[in-house]
């Protein structure tokens, strides 16, 4: 045995069986971060950038990609998600994410907060582009996780 979940005993990739496992509420909050000239940041910021306001859509992007989650990553359980929150606060130098998720279930809701920051930052890269190739995209981490068996834990 490898001691990782998603292997069996072969060596094969497999979904975890969490059908014996307790429903909980369970929660998690990641955070990532885009860094943008300091004109496209002030266009963003100011609700004229040519494809329009690219917070917004940057939001709703994040959201979306929270509940499509298993969709993305193969191994991921469908998850019917109670709460996406997605916040994003402006800088002088960037954009930081902050996704929190939700549920009530047997597996934890970890990859659905990282999946909405990583794609809310990724919408606002689509977004300015043309405003500024040269963004960067880092930081993306899991803060928080609360629920299930291993209980809480904060970076």
């Amino acid at each position: 045995m490898s001691g990782l979940t998603h292997i069996d005993a072969d060596g094969a990739a497999h979904m975890v069986d969490v059908g014996d496992k307790a429903v909980t509420s369970r929660r998690a909050v990641a955070t990532g971060r885009i860094t943008i000239a300091a004109d496209a940041l002030a266009a963003i910021r100011a609700g004229s950038a040519k494809k329009g306001d690219v917070l917004a859509v940057a939001r709703i992007a994040g959201i979306m990609a929270a509940k499509r989650t298993a969709d993305l990553i193969p191994l991921c359980h469908p998850l019917p998600l109670t709460r996406v929150t997605l916040d994003l606060v402006l800088d002088d130098a960037g954009i930081t994410a902050t996704a929190l998720t939700a549920t009530d279930g047997k597996t934890g809701v970890e990859m659905e907060a990282l999946t909405a920051v990583s794609v809310a930052l990724l919408t606002i890269y689509d977004m300015a582009k043309a405003m500024d190739r040269g963004m960067t995209i880092d930081g993306i981490r899991l803060l928080e996780k609360a629920g299930g068996k291993s209980g809480h834990w904060r970076a």
